[in-house]
């Protein structure tokens, strides 16, 4: 019996020594809690603080959900280097209203300095006709010969006037009649003087035309290398190695070359790209002005998360516009012609857009501290309303406040 005492002692002495062993380590991990608590009789809660706590709720939902949109974002990187794909095309992409110009009078060429040529461009581009409301007139037409039952033989042989060459023999259409006359180099004055131009009905469209709009939209693939393409009266041809514009038609008709440039881009688009000659408008307040667009091409890689490369271009761009005389440009006393040009100049380098996601623990981050913000700021504002009435309830009390 005294045994099994002794050893009952003994294990009591062992569990108290290691309980108290236990809280010294508990009391001595304690003295390092950043976080003391009070005991809730010692806590006030006031309607001012609930609504602190409403609102920096709504703050901390409202900041998170913004960060968590910039999280599911991308990340642009970009970076300068030499450009390498100088053998590749360089495609145009535009879109242009001109306010004041039928689409018969107006063609659209481009060149370059390498020699290469495209004249009265008609493939990818569309001229779209407008009513002075800017509402699209439709393509139907009825074709009038003679009073509607003539039959024209197909094997006929009608005049060219007098612009007969080894080549060109019969001008049946009034377009041949306007071919042979420019491969002569001779300006038409009036559609009226030819048959086949009265037996289509041009020579009374050309007047009808007068009051119409024109919308040219397309597309333009020239070389990659500096060049220029413009949109100008009067169908253009070549001539002895000289790219002329036949304004003798439209001498009757005011050239108001106001436009607006919906779209003009040079290469496919990208999320960064920003084009600033979109939604520009140009008013011509003359007659026979000349626009020019001075436009810096800096071409553009742009790598996309899903590993797809696009090819583009960004630009900056400087303007000039200034009066044409025709009749000193015909004498060769000025140089220009009516019309809107774009002159592009090809930079050396490449900027290459690269798109990144951005890290979790960027992410963590910027939760934390938005939680731990708004929940400090918010805690010195209760802290400081809170204070400041029981300050002024204070000198209430005390009779110190009128």
């Amino acid at each position: 019996h005294y045994y099994i005492t002794n050893n009952l002692s003994l294990v009591r002495m062992a569990s108290v020594a290691s309980g108290g062993a236990a809280g010294s380590l508990f009391g001595s991990l304690r003295r390092f809690d950043a976080y003391p608590k009070t005991m809730e009789d010692f806590r006030i809660k006031t309607c001012g603080g609930a609504a602190i706590t409403i609102i920096s709720g709504v703050i901390m939902i409202a900041l998170f959900i913004a960060e968590l949109q910039f999280f599911l974002g991308v990340s642009i990187k970009e970076k300068l280097l030499m450009d390498t794909t100088r053998s590749e095309l360089l495609d145009i992409y535009l879109n242009i209203t001109f306010h004041h110009l039928p689409c018969d009078h107006i063609s659209v060429d481009a060149m370059d300095v390498s020699g290469g040529q495209q004249v009265d461009v008609d493939h990818d581009i569309k001229k779209i006709r407008l009513k002075s409301d800017g509402t699209r007139i439709s393509e139907e037409k009825i074709e009038e010969l003679g009073n509607g039952t003539a039959v024209l033989d197909p094997n006929r042989c009608e005049s060219c006037y007098g612009a007969e060459t080894a080549d060109t023999k019969c001008c049946n259409t009034c377009d041949e009649v306007r071919a042979a006359y420019r491969a002569r180099g001779w300006g038409l004055e009036s559609l009226g003087a030819f048959e086949q131009c009265k037996r289509e009905g041009l020579a009374k469209a050309a007047s009808d035309m007068k009051d119409e709009m024109c919308n040219v939209e397309g597309r333009l693939r020239v070389s990659k290398v500096s060049g220029n393409f413009h949109i100008s009266p009067g169908k253009s041809f070549q001539q002895s190695n000289a790219h002329v514009h036949d304004l003798k038609l439209l001498q009757q008709f005011p050239l108001n070359l106001t436009h607006t440039i919906n779209r003009l881009a040079f290469g496919e688009f990208v999320p960064t790209q920003v084009n600033p000659l979109d939604n520009h408008t140009f008013v011509a307040t003359e007659l026979n002005t000349m626009r020019q667009y001075f436009t810096q091409i800096v071409p553009m890689r742009y790598k996309k998360i899903s590993e797809e490369v696009v090819l583009s271009n960004q630009y900056s761009v400087t303007h000039h516009h200034k009066h044409i005389d025709l009749n000193k440009a015909a004498r060769g006393e000025q140089s220009g012609l009516p019309g809107m040009f774009v002159t592009y100049e090809i930079s050396p380098l490449m900027v290459e857009v690269t798109e990144h996601r951005r890290s979790f623990t960027h992410f963590l981050t910027g939760v934390c501290a938005i939680v731990g913000g708004v929940f400090t700021v918010a805690g010195i504002i209760d802290s400081f309303l809170y204070n400041s009435y029981r300050a002024f309830q204070k000198k209430l009390e005390l009779g110190k406040v009128n």
